[in-house]
């Protein structure tokens, strides 16, 4: 499953996998895979991968287990340690982004995720 607030990477995968879209920040997109880990779902890319910050993008995705089993401790700690790094790093607010920055922060999401599915 994807979890991303990226609509490129919404339009590419939603036919492939299940994608699930965040209408919303890259900390919504944090607290919604929170949610997901805590049901029983598991990280399978890390929720702060990619050189950008936190505050350096607006957009994220990350890949966690289709299917729930027994709470994963690692992930919850991954997790919860990403939402305290991204709060950490948000104190230095997101820049207003033109157009083409937009569409730059979404190609890099997009290009990090690819690697990660091994596209």
């Amino acid at each position: 499953m994807i979890v991303t607030n990226n609509d490129w990477v919404y339009e590419k995968f939603n036919n492939k996998y299940n994608v699930l879209f965040i209408q919303g920040s890259y900390r919504d997109v944090l607290v919604k895979v929170r949610d997901k880990v805590q049901e029983g779902h598991e990280l399978l890319t890390h929720p702060l991968s990619s050189s950008l910050k936190p505050n350096e993008t607006p957009y994220k995705s990350v890949i966690i287990s289709e299917n729930k089993g027994t709470l994963n401790f690692d992930s919850v700690y991954i997790i919860e340690n990403s939402i305290m790094t991204h709060d950490k790093f948000s104190k230095n607010k997101l820049k207003n982004f033109t157009d083409k920055m937009t569409e730059d922060f979404k190609l890099i999401d997009l290009t990090v995720l690819e690697s990660a599915l091994d596209i």
